[in-house]
Formats: C-alpha cells, sequence, structure tokens
C-alpha cells in the first residue's frame, strides 16, 4: 500500500461493515466522562530491588513516580482525600500517536478510545496520527483523526490506518527529530502503541523531554500480539487473544488433518517472539500432541541434539499404538532457547554490529562456531545471518526451526530404523509457520473492549498531566464493569539484565522493559504438563473454531488469563485495607499487649518479605521441565 493510501476511506465487506457497528464496552469509572477521580496511591519501585538505583541514575525524572489509578467520583462534589483528585476544567488539547511495533489486531482501538475520550472532554481537542510509523513521526507527516477517518477502522485487525515503519525511537537524531516534531506541533501529549521495546523507547523518551522542560506527555500502550510485555501491571497485550485465537483455529484444522490421513507429522512454528505465550496458550486451546516451550528448553539446557531425541521417543511411542500421524508446536523463539545456538546467534549478532557483511561472517566465526554452523542445513546457514531487527536481535520469524527440527527428526528415525531400534512406517514430515496469517485479523471482542478502554485512559493520563506512564487494565479476566483501570510508571516495569545467577550477580547493561518469559511454577503451565501425557498420546484434540463475535462463545478470554490470579491493583486495596485497619487499631491509647503484639508480628513480615524480596534472576524461569 502506496503511504497516500493510508488513512483513507475503503470499501468493507458486510462482516467488516457488521464489526463497524460493535461499541466496544466501558468500565464504569470511565463512564464519566469529565468527571473521573484521579487517586494517587504510593511512589513505586522496579521489580528487581538490586536494579532500583541503576534505574532511579538512568531516568531520574519518571523512576519513582506514584501508582495512579482512575476511579468514579464520589456521590457528593467534595473530594475529601489529599491525594485524589477530580480533574473539572478540559482546554483544547493536541495530542499524537504512532504505532511503533508490529501489526497487532486492536490497535486502531486504541486510537479509537482516545478519539472519542478527547472529544468527550472538549470537542476542540485535535487528534493527530502519525503516517507511516515512527518514521512519519520524525517527518512530522500527519494525518488529523476524524469520525469519517475512523469510520472504515473501527473494530478492524492490521495497523493501516497509519502504518508503520522502523519501529524505534532510540539513536540521538531520532530523538531530536522526535522532540522537534511535538514542539513543532504544539503536542500536549504523543501516545506510542507497541511492544516491550517501543514501550522502552517511550521511557527514553520520556525522560528527555522531562529534562528539556517539553510539555509533551508521554504515554506507552501494551499492544504486541506476542503477549510478551507482561508484569504485575500488565496481565496480557491487546492482540494476544485474537492471534491466539486464529492460530489455535489453524492448528485444530492441522490437527484433524493429520488424523485423516494418518501419515503425516506436522510440525508448525508460532510467531511470538522469545517467548512462548502464544505457543502455551494455543497449546491450551488446540491440544496437539507435542509442545515444546522455549522456557523449558532453556532452564533444562536443552542440545539440540536431545530436543531432536525426545521427539523420536515421541513417535515411537505414537507408532507403538499404531499411530503414524502427530503435531508438534513450536514457538519462533525456540532456536535462541538451545544453548548452542543461542551462543552462535550471539556471535553472529556481535558480527553484525561490527559492520561485518553477511557474505563474511561465516568465516568470521570462532572454531567451534563455525563447526556448528557447518552442521546446520544450508537454509538454516541463510537465515541466521540474516540482518538483524531494529533491536538488534535475530530475525527470528524468518528461521525455519520447524524446517530444521523435522530435518534433524527425519535423520533421526531413519538411523534408528537402519539400527533395528524402530519397526514402524516411514517418518513423513509437513511443516508450517503461522505468522503474519494473523496479525490482520479482526480483533475478538475482548481485544476490541480492551484496546478501546486504553484509549480512554491515555487521555486521563495526559489530562492528569503525567509523563511516562503506561495505560494499564488489572482484573481481565472479569467482566468489563470490574476492571481496574490505572497508570503505571513506564521506569516501573524496567530491569536491568543480569550476567550471572544468584546472589553475586552483577546487573549489565541499559535498564529496558524485558520481555516477560512463560513462569513454569504458573498454574497455566502446571495444567499444560499435567495433560500432557494425554496430549502425546490420546489424540485429544480440541476445534476451538473460528472467533464468535456474536453469541455464547464471544465474550472468551485467553485461558492463560483467566485461570491465573493477576489483578495486581486488587490485592493492592487489600494491603491498604489492612494497613488501615492495623492503624485504626494502634492509636495511641492502644495496650501495650496489643503494641508489643504487633511489633512482634510486623518484625517477622518484615523478615519474611526482605528475603523474599532478595535478587532473583526475573529472566528465566524457575522450575525445571519434567
Amino acid at each position: 500500500m502506496n503511504a497516500d493510501d493510508l488513512g483513507s476511506p475503503r470499501e468493507l465487506t458486510g462482516l467488516q461493515r457488521r464489526r463497524a457497528l460493535y461499541q466496544p464496552e466501558l468500565p464504569p469509572c470511565l463512564l464519566q466522562g469529565t468527571r473521573i477521580r484521579v487517586e494517587f496511591g504510593d511512589s513505586t519501585t522496579t521489580i528487581d530491588s538490586k536494579c532500583a538505583d541503576i534505574v532511579a541514575q538512568a531516568f531520574p525524572h519518571i523512576f519513582g513516580q506514584k501508582l495512579v489509578r482512575f476511579l468514579e467520583p464520589h456521590t457528593d462534589t467534595v473530594v475529601s482525600e489529599s491525594d485524589a483528585q477530580v480533574i473539572q476544567e478540559h482546554p483544547p488539547i493536541r495530542v499524537g500517536v504512532v504505532f511503533s511495533g508490529r501489526q497487532s489486531p486492536g490497535g486502531h482501538n486504541v486510537i479509537w478510545g482516545t478519539y472519542d475520550a478527547m472529544k468527550a472532554q472538549n470537542p476542540h481537542n485535535v487528534l493527530l496520527g502519525f503516517v507511516g510509523g515512527t518514521e512519519g513521526l520524525f517527518a512530522k507527516n500527519t494525518l488529523e483523526i476524524t469520525d469519517d477517518v475512523l469510520s472504515s477502522y473501527k473494530n478492524q485487525g492490521g495497523f493501516d490506518l497509519l502504518g508503520r515503519t522502523v519501529d524505534q525511537i532510540r539513536t540521538t537524531e531520532q530523538i531530536n527529530a522526535a522532540k522537534a516534531t511535538c514542539c513543532d506541533l504544539n503536542l500536549d501529549g504523543l501516545i506510542i502503541i507497541g511492544g516491550v521495546t517501543s514501550n522502552s523507547d517511550a521511557a527514553q523518551l520520556a525522560e528527555i523531554f522531562a529534562e528539556h522542560n517539553c510539555k509533551t506527555k508521554v504515554i506507552g500502550v501494551p499492544v504486541t500480539l506476542s503477549g510478551d510485555l507482561r508484569n504485575q501491571f500488565v496481565e496480557t497485550t491487546v492482540g494476544f487473544d485474537t492471534v491466539c485465537k486464529v492460530n489455535s483455529q489453524l492448528i485444530s484444522n492441522v490437527c484433524l488433518d493429520a488424523i485423516s490421513a494418518g501419515k503425516y507429522y506436522y510440525f508448525v512454528r508460532l510467531m511470538g517472539g522469545k517467548a512462548s505465550h502464544v505457543a502455551l496458550e494455543c497449546a491450551l486451546q488446540s491440544h496437539p500432541n507435542m509442545v515444546i516451550l522455549g522456557e523449558e528448553v532453556a532452564f533444562s539446557k536443552l542440545t539440540l541434539k536431545e530436543i531432536t531425541n525426545k521427539i523420536c521417543d515421541g513417535v515411537e511411542a505414537r507408532a507403538e499404538q499404531g499411530k503414524y500421524h502427530g503435531v508438534l508446536v513450536i514457538p519462533e523463539g525456540l532456536i535462541e532457547s538451545i544453548p548452542e545456538m543461542y551462543a552462535l546467534i550471539q556471535e553472529i549478532n556481535n558480527l553484525h554490529s561490527n559492520n561485518v557483511s553477511e557474505a563474511d561472517i561465516p568465516s568470521q566465526l570462532s572454531p567451534w562456531a563455525a563447526a556448528l554452523f557447518k552442521f546446520l542445513p544450508s537454509f538454516i546457514r541463510r537465515e541466521l545471518i540474516l540482518h538483524q531487527e531494529s533491536d538488534n536481535s535475530a530475525q527470528l520469524s524468518q528461521i525455519d526451526t520447524e524446517q530444521l527440527l523435522a530435518h534433524l527428526v527425519e535423520a533421526e528415525m531413519n538411523k534408528r530404523t537402519k539400527e533395528g531400534k524402530y519397526k514402524g512406517r516411514k517418518f513423513s514430515s509437513v511443516c508450517h509457520f503461522f505468522g503474519s496469517q494473523a496479525r490482520g485479523s479482526p480483533p475478538s471482542n475482548f481485544d476490541c473492549n480492551y484496546a478501546y478502554v486504553l484509549g480512554h485512559i491515555c487521555v486521563q493520563i495526559i489530562a492528569a498531566g503525567l509523563n511516562g506512564y503506561m495505560a494499564t487494565v488489572t482484573n481481565l479476566k472479569d467482566s468489563t464493569n470490574k476492571w481496574r483501570c490505572a497508570a503505571v510508571p513506564l521506569a516501573a516495569m524496567m530491569s536491568v539484565r543480569r550476567h550471572l545467577r544468584g546472589p553475586g550477580a552483577v546487573p549489565i547493561g541499559r535498564p529496558v522493559i524485558h520481555p516477560s518469559p512463560i513462569d513454569l511454577k504458573a498454574e497455566s503451565y502446571a495444567v499444560l504438563r499435567e495433560k500432557a501425557s494425554s496430549f502425546l498420546l490420546d489424540d485429544f484434540y480440541r476445534t476451538p473454531g473460528g472467533i464468535q463475535f456474536e453469541g455464547p462463545g464471544a465474550g472468551t478470554k485467553p485461558i492463560t488469563l483467566t485461570i491465573e490470579e493477576q489483578d495486581y491493583l486488587g490485592d493492592i486495596e487489600i494491603l491498604q485495607a489492612y494497613l488501615d485497619k492495623v492503624r485504626t487499631i494502634l492509636k495511641p491509647g492502644c495496650s501495650r499487649e496489643i503494641l508489643k503484639a504487633s511489633i512482634s508480628s510486623i518484625a517477622s513480615v518484615n523478615d519474611v518479605l526482605k528475603f523474599m524480596s532478595a535478587p532473583l534472576n526475573t529472566e528465566l524461569p524457575l522450575y525445571h521441565f519434567n
């Protein structure tokens, strides 16, 4: 599509027109229009206490800002709390919005929610979209968002309203260009829609804007299909639900095709970045025979040979039951989780960083890396040396890991056949990569609602004069009227990588928001492991079908979201209620026995929390893969 076509009215199909009529739901606090109560909580810190000082030094202006919640106003007009306010006046504001990340279903609804909230506050407010992503931001290439512009993009997939490009605002030149644009356009706010990298860049931009007294407030929105922007404040990301539903339908179709023919093993790789959230969710929805998660491999330090043998053992076990078909699901980040492959990729990345050409990289590898590189099939060798992504990482979507595993498994099964260890039929495979197929899908009702709500929250953040925050919602597993809306400092989500594990670990690198891996002690992972044997042998395939927009299945949410207890803001409310009760009981004049008992109890709690707050390597799973 030509850049001039972005944002143009388009002819919609019957389905698209029906979807455009869907009105996303809002939680009660956002239904109050201009009378939303803004409550300022405690100052925030980072998840890793060892990183707090480092993050504070790197982001002195935006570190330690308060957690902010948006609530329904009191029934009376008087707000008694000193840390809460209802913003009464809403002068006209100008806000810019930019897509800075891979296409993710629901992104358009963030813009729609922002527009509706702005016009509700003041009809003279102006929302400008940057055409062409971050490149459009640098070049001041804008499109004013209006009702007519939005009419073709409400509840629609893709990012074609504005488009996207390099997905980074990192270099001095880029930051200066973004700052110049915001100043020249007199923007009160800049909303950056994207994943971990884009929101890390948003934090850096917010810090520099604050340092230079630029009035533009920078806001991040968690929109990424991979679901890896996940922490105590962010339960899931916009687009994850839709992408998993689409991929699960495709996987279930493949499962039924496999059992129908009875002679092929399907190797399916799923897009999702370095973490395996998409693969885990799709496995729980579709029940393939085998799923290999990158986090399991990384923690167990499984080599390429060991992974191959595990798959072959599964093939043999099924053959003993007379089954010569199956479906294996892997994440695209699996290749980086294999120890020897990770080391090779890192060496290649270093050569890229030193401006070594793709043609010269093989000759510049160390002896061990060169030996591994030579062992790999030629198609993998070509893909490994492709130029890096915008965040200087390998192009995981271009590395055909599923074909590599199918190639190695076939070789191993042929070897076992020759040695007389395997007496079944000849192994045959079919490979698929499910990537871009899901990115442009019409978003599910959940993603439509979630994105629209986040857009509204962005406007409240700007109205409250907050800079360097992310719009967030918790208690997403519940109905929309019970969602909790908040603004969380981006710096609170940052950490620094650790070179070693344990108390002697040394933080290295700059603070950023890191992709969150699957927690191998979480309930959702436990469910998968509990069902692993049944999945492998029983062909316990599940057919979720296509995304339902109306009817009984329209309100379904990700399984990994619904079975976890993640309402962080709700837990903070519970804690605050207990602390308030303690303060009431321990007012001066209480008995000495009550005072002594409270000191003893609080001292014990302090010791426990101090122990639990000891630094962990938060990048690695905590439990071994059995």
